[in-house]
């Protein structure tokens, strides 16, 4: 505030000063982009440096006077860029199949009996189609890919028969 400005009055809206630049913006933006990707790393060096490869790629590529949320939207898309291609190299997976799966496989414990009885009943009880899919997919850990493969359709037809297949299981009644 300077000396010829008047001091706010209580209850008056205050302008704050804007960013002039699209880079000033981007910068006051990388810290949740930051915080964004640790979330997803969990790791405080990979995140800087993930953090630092987004700012890298998309600010050179900001487009002045573009509005804050514009450069938002571009600064998280990038981030969002930059981590499939760090769990890809990480993983050792192609960029698509992160898309699918991204947790790591648990190592499998000893089936229960109960477990395996319910898991038949409810199998038993759905079309040939439904059960096919979630054998392949849960039991035998199939990608959606080799799932279209095996099943002769692709992969976004699969995808749907999954979900509507979990959806006609979980209303399977237990006697």
């Amino acid at each position: 505030m300077t000396p010829e400005e008047p001091a706010p009055q209580p209850g008056q809206v205050l302008e704050l000063p804007a960013a002039a630049r699209a880079t000033d913006i981007a910068l006051d933006e990388l810290e949740l982009v930051y915080a964004f990707i640790y979330a997803r790393v969990g790791n405080r060096a990979d995140a800087e440096d993930l953090t630092q490869q987004v700012a890298l790629k998309a600010i050179p590529r900001l487009r002045q006077g573009a509005p804050a949320s514009a450069i938002r939207g571009y600064l998280f898309a990038t981030a969002r860029s930059v981590l499939g291609a760090f769990w890809s190299t990480r993983l050792g997976l192609s960029e698509a199949e992160l898309r699918e799966d991204l947790a790591m496989p648990v190592a499998p414990g000893p089936p229960s009996e109960e477990g395996t009885e319910t898991v038949q009943h409810v199998l038993a009880q759905l079309s040939d189609n439904y059960r096919r899919v979630l054998e392949l997919r849960f039991l035998h850990g199939y990608s959606l890919k080799e799932v279209a493969a095996e099943m002769k359709s692709t992969v976004g037809a699969i995808k749907v028969m999954q979900l509507r297949a979990l959806r006609a299981a979980a209303k399977v009644r237990m006697e």
